[in-house]
């Protein structure tokens, strides 16, 4: 205590101090001291307050614990007196127990009574309600058979209150009232039979139906009277709860299902379409069940049914597992085509499920996918591993074909602008465009795919291609006679490698994608590559044929009969122009670079003629007169391969010149010049060799041995000195 004075006052102390510091503020002391006494007055009065209150709590509690007692006190007065007068009443209620048995048998008997009528009129009953179900009275037999029910399941609750354990009373009602359960059940089959034929039913009688959905509805509420009796008093009769209603949605769905299943009229066997036409029936039934129940059956259930909706999900249900049926089986490509293009596409559209009149019932956003995406994607890959042995086969069926069009005696079909061809790319990119236009109908990646696909097995068949008209090449050279029209289908074949280029650009633009290009780039032109050669070759092929026709002739060239005055390149020109009256059927890029090379091959013949120093001139008379005529026929020539290259832009005649050239060499008169013109051939012509030159020289006819070595080992020098230079 005396510590709490002494903070008290150091309290104080410290206050008075804080009030007083400046001199001018005694004059307050007297205003501090009331201020502070008015404030030791106030927390005085509340502390007063508080107690006063709390002393009041008290108070009260005590007297409140104080009348509790009391109460206890009575209490057990009063359950004194309850426990004396309970053991007093012990012999009074054993005596009461015979008139709680004539109670309970009173109640039985009143049932009894009560349902007596219907007791002794049983079989009538039966009789009536059998007649009114034959009849198809739906409504008025279920009402005769509720009330059977109802006096049978009275009678053996009341036997159930009475005696729950005597089963041999129990067993008596039941076979007294059995012909009622052959009743119901015989109901319930022409129940059933509605039910299944309902979407029939509801357009020819629609009032049927409605009789059978409320009947249906009579036994649900029957159901749950009783599941709550039972539950109050543990009693409920044989054959409860019927579940009408959960064994009427059983049996729409399995009538959903044996529909859906039921629509395969064909097999693959009797029809190659049969998938197309079970799909087809699938779609056109679906749609008009689920019409019929959205605008029809919706008005012959109660809303709490959700009848369309539960059917929506039957129908879906049954497409699915139908759908992953037919997956399982062992599909075709076609047929697996049909099938996704079904599942994912014609499923979803206005054609079905998105169709308008189904609208807003049917959202296709918020359906299941009918098949998983693992069972899409195993369909896809058996599809492009079946469609890749397919194209192989086609493609090797196609060459066949045209290959026995190679040996035909009559010409080949020509193009409306007049160039032969065969029906091999036409046949292969039909095959490709119906491919890809099926393909197409699924999925864009699907569709690239199979473009892919066919692009990757083009390349291996234009590798085939290449092979085959080489071999037809080889063959004919066994027997040029045969095949009759040899040249014909060899130009075929020429013309076909640009339609085929073609074909692949035309097919590239159509179904890939400009972002896609770029990869492909390099396969393209590998495709381009192996189509060039096998045209080339071609081209090559052809120019042989028309050279082993002019060797007789090539072999006069630069001989003695030449000379004197040989028709020789008369010949060659014609023949030649004979040939290409043929090979005008070529299309232009091949036939332009034909022609070039035609030209050049008739220049280096006659060329090679002169080097193989078959005439070596005597003067200069018969030198000059060779001179002349080579470069006659060389003008002959020019004006030949002009004229066959008419229109291509190729400028050819410089080809000629060379045999020119020669000719002025072999023409010069004056030797000491020869050095000099010999010098301008090679420098205008880089390429010939000392061969060349001592062979020309030894057509001429004049120059020595010494002179020839003379005349190249100094053109050799000179040729050493402009390198180093």
């Amino acid at each position: 205590m005396e510590e709490t004075d002494r903070e008290a006052v150091a309290t104080a102390v410290q206050r008075v101090a804080g009030m007083l510091q400046r001199p001018d503020q005694l004059d307050k002391v007297e205003q501090y001291r009331r201020r502070e006494a008015r404030k030791k007055a106030s927390v005085e009065a509340r502390l007063k307050a508080a107690i006063q209150s709390q002393l009041d709590g008290v108070r009260t509690g005590l007297s409140q614990l104080h009348n509790a007692l009391n109460d206890v006190k009575d209490i057990q007065r009063s359950l004194i007196d309850v426990n004396k007068d309970w053991r007093q009443s012990i012999n009074t209620i054993e005596n009461l127990k015979d008139v709680k048995d004539a109670v309970v048998q009173h109640s039985q008997l009143a049932a009894a009574v009560e349902n007596l009528k219907n007791i002794f009129s049983v079989p009538e009953i039966v009789r009536e309600t059998q007649d009114l179900t034959d009849q198809g009275e739906l409504l008025q037999a279920h009402r005769k058979l509720m009330d059977l029910e109802c006096s049978r399941d009275d009678l053996m609750y009341e036997q159930y209150r009475m005696d729950s354990k005597n089963t041999h009373d129990m067993n008596l009602i039941h076979i007294y009232f059995g012909d009622m359960q052959k009743l119901s059940e015989e109901l319930s089959k022409q129940l059933w039979m509605v039910v299944q034929r309902s979407l029939v039913t509801v357009r020819r009688d629609p009032t049927l139906l409605v009789s059978v959905v409320r009947i249906i509805e009579r036994e649900e509420k029957i159901d749950r009277r009783m599941l709550d009796r039972k539950k109050q008093t543990g009693f409920i009769p044989p054959g409860r709860p019927k579940k009408w209603k959960e064994k009427m949605f059983n049996i729409l769905d399995r009538t959903v299902t044996t529909r859906i299943e039921g629509t395969q009229a064909d097999t693959r066997e009797s029809d190659k379409m049969w998938l197309v036409r079970h799909l087809e029936i699938i779609r056109k039934y679906v749609l008009d069940d689920l019409l019929v129940a959205k605008n029809l059956m919706v008005q012959c259930f109660p809303p709490h049914y959700d009848i369309f909706k539960k059917l929506l999900s039957m129908y879906h249900q049954a497409l699915s597992t139908r759908m992953l049926d037919l997956a399982l089986e062992d599909l075709e490509a076609n047929e697996i085509v049909s099938l996704l293009t079904w599942v994912l596409n014609t499923y979803q559209s206005t054609e079905m499920m998105g169709n308008l009149d189904l609208a807003p019932e049917v959202d296709v956003n918020s359906l299941d996918p009918l098949i998983s995406q693992n069972v899409v994607d195993q369909l896809l890959s058996k599809y492009m591993s079946t469609l890749t042995s397919n194209i192989i086969g086609w493609l090797r069926k196609a060459l066949e074909t045209d290959k026995k069009d190679w040996i035909k005696e009559t010409e080949p079909e020509a193009d409306q602008d007049g160039y032969y061809q065969t029906t091999l790319p036409a046949i292969v990119f039909q095959m490709f465009e119906q491919n890809l236009q099926v393909a197409a109908q699924i999925s864009e990646d699907l569709k690239t795919k199979v473009l892919l696909l066919c692009l990757q097995q083009m390349s291996s068949f234009l590798t085939r291609y290449k092979e085959e008209a080489q071999f037809y090449k080889e063959e004919h050279l066994k027997n040029r006679q045969y095949p009759q029209c040899y040249v014909q289908y060899m130009i075929a074949v020429i013309n076909n490698c640009q339609t085929f280029k073609e074909s692949i650009i035309s097919l590239k633009r159509k179904y890939l994608k400009n972002e896609m290009e770029e990869g492909l780039s390099s396969s393209h032109a590998n495709m381009d590559v192996i189509l060039d050669t096998i045209a080339k070759e071609g081209c090559s092929s052809l120019l042989d044929e028309v050279f082993m026709d002019l060797e007789p002739h090539l072999n006069e060239l630069m001989t003695k009969k030449w000379l004197i005055g040989s028709n020789a390149v008369d010949t060659i020109c014609v023949t030649v122009e004979d040939y290409f009256n043929d090979f005008a059927r070529i299309k232009k890029p091949y036939k332009k670079k034909m022609t070039v090379e035609a030209h050049r091959r008739v220049v280096v013949e006659y060329i090679r003629a002169i080097m193989l120093k078959r005439i070596s001139f005597k003067n200069a008379e018969e030198r000059k007169e060779g001179a002349e005529r080579m470069i006659k026929e060389a003008d002959q020539f020019r004006f030949l391969f002009k004229k066959l290259a008419a229109g291509s832009g190729e400028d050819t005649e410089g080809l000629c010149d060379i045999i020119v050239a020669i000719a002025e060499v072999i023409k010069l008169t004056d030797p000491s010049l020869l050095y000099l013109e010999v010098s301008t051939l090679v420098s205008k012509y880089p390429d010939i060799r000392d061969d060349h030159i001592a062979a020309l020289l030894t057509v001429r006819g004049d120059a020595s041995r010494d002179m020839k070595q003379t005349i190249i080992e100094t053109l050799d020098q000179g040729l050493i000195k402009t390198g180093v230079e």
